[in-house]
């Protein structure tokens, strides 16, 4: 059999009328019944399409020809868009793309939680560009591409996208992948060093290089010499994450500064911050004036980190209670109030996964609760926080569908009111969405 016969036909391109945004950023429009999923296009636009994915109630496909263009449509400032993974909505406005996060939020607080907002709070945007200061770039030492590619993966594929820059990353590490891929080609251990992951402190950026293999002597004096050329500081992570240390010295530790709050927050390289330090501003002054905590009100915060919101907290409320699993985390929570002064609050570790009956943590009455959980939500301590008679919770999440499914929960079990909710864009130009929702008891 001829190797002609043998290869796959292709499926048929196709015409399309885009009405939607998908939670994914895609176009979406229904071709006889038939939802049509096609990247890079938006509400209003008319296109041909190019199945890549074919299924028997949807396909997936690739805009082939766009025969007009919506209103929304920007032109993508990054040479590398359609490519690399890391922004899927640099084609269209920044004003569409609120829309749309707000949009995804409303519609999952009604499908998913079968409640509504009283009120729908203004999205807080800031800066578009440069503003990523934590990231993990790839990195894989490919000859046949020229060397070593530094940065995101392709879009819909495993492999490390040939970049030259990055327009979301902070700049002084942005404009620089392709010059670390070379700094990585100069190393022995080229081909040992999976990953380079990124902090940006207001002081400085540290890099911290997953090296599989042990550098060289002369490794360690290459690097070095791009450190002091640099200005960055370069940390070493031969095994888990407890074995990451700097290059040389003792450096400085990251902070970032809160002025609002007279506050400065120190943390290490690997420990979870805010993506975009503008937004994280915004929303904790955003969070404070919701919560509207009195100077004798007890506050509750479970998912606490490092204390990005209970020094602030601690500056208008009496007492503050915070709750943290990881044990790292917490003990940098204790260093950072006691440096700000925030004698105030008390800080525990706790599974909030895997609460106790009766938690040690959980005070007889707090008068007000923030959470800020991960993706997986708070679903497991809203039973502790419902019982301490909390008149008002605040909570954000970085998932509209389990914000949504512990919405239903407080409003449904514990006899609460969504008296707000609205997005906070800390990823722009992706479909990564970031959402505050405030919580009264109800009379």
């Amino acid at each position: 059999m001829s190797r002609r016969r043998n290869r796959k036909k292709r499926p048929e391109r196709g015409v399309v009328e885009i009405t939607d945004l998908a939670s994914n950023g895609c176009g979406v429009g229904h071709v006889d019944g038939k939802a049509i999923f096609v990247a890079d296009t938006l509400p209003g636009e008319q296109a041909l399409y190019q199945p890549v994915k074919v299924k028997r109630d949807y396909e997936q496909a690739e805009m082939a020809t766009l025969f007009s263009a919506s209103p929304d449509r920007a032109t993508p400032r990054c040479a590398h868009f359609g490519v690399c993974g890391g922004c899927i909505l640099q084609h269209a406005s920044p004003e569409a793309q609120v829309e749309f996060k707000q949009r995804q939020l409303l519609d999952a607080l009604t499908r998913v939680g079968g409640v509504a907002p009283e009120r729908v709070l203004e999205p807080l945007v800031g800066a578009r560009w440069g503003y990523r200061r934590r990231a993990r770039l790839g990195a894989k030492h490919v000859p046949k591409k020229g060397g070593t590619l530094v940065g995101f993966r392709e879009r819909g594929a495993p492999f490390i996208a040939q970049l030259s820059r990055c327009e979301v990353l902070v700049p002084e590490v942005g404009t620089r992948l392709a010059e670390l891929g070379r700094l990585i080609d100069d190393l022995s251990i080229r081909s040992a060093i999976p990953q380079i992951e990124v902090a940006a402190g207001d002081n400085h950026i540290a890099l911290v290089f997953r090296v599989l293999e042990e550098p060289s002597t002369v490794d360690r004096e290459r690097l070095a010499d791009y450190e002091r050329a640099t200005g960055f500081v370069i940390y070493l992570q031969p095994g888990n994450e407890s074995t990451i240390a700097p290059l040389s010295g003792e450096p400085e530790p990251l902070y970032y500064d809160l002025p609002a709050y007279d506050a400065r927050l120190y943390f290490q390289p690997n420990d979870f911050v805010q993506i975009h330090g503008d937004i994280n501003r915004r929303m904790i002054d955003a969070a404070l004036a919701e919560l509207d905590v009195g100077a004798d009100d007890t506050v509750l915060e479970l998912f606490s980190g490092l204390g990005n919101f209970s020094v602030p907290l601690s500056r208008a409320a009496r007492e503050v209670i915070t709750v943290e699993g990881e044990a790292g985390l917490v003990e940098r929570a204790r260093a950072n109030a006691a440096r700000n002064g925030a004698t105030n609050i008390s800080a525990h570790v706790d599974n909030l996964f895997e609460p106790a009956e009766r938690p040690a943590w959980r005070p007889e009455r707090a008068d007000k609760v923030l959470l800020d959980p991960p993706r997986s939500g708070a679903a497991e301590v809203l039973g502790h926080v419902a019982a301490t008679g909390a008149q008002r919770i605040v909570y954000c999440s970085c998932h509209p569908a389990t914000l949504a499914r512990d919405a239903a929960t407080l409003v449904e079990q514990y006899g609460y009111r969504l008296t707000a909710a609205g997005v906070m864009d800390m990823f722009p130009h992706t479909a990564h969405i970031e959402s505050m929702a405030v919580f009264d008891l109800a009379q």
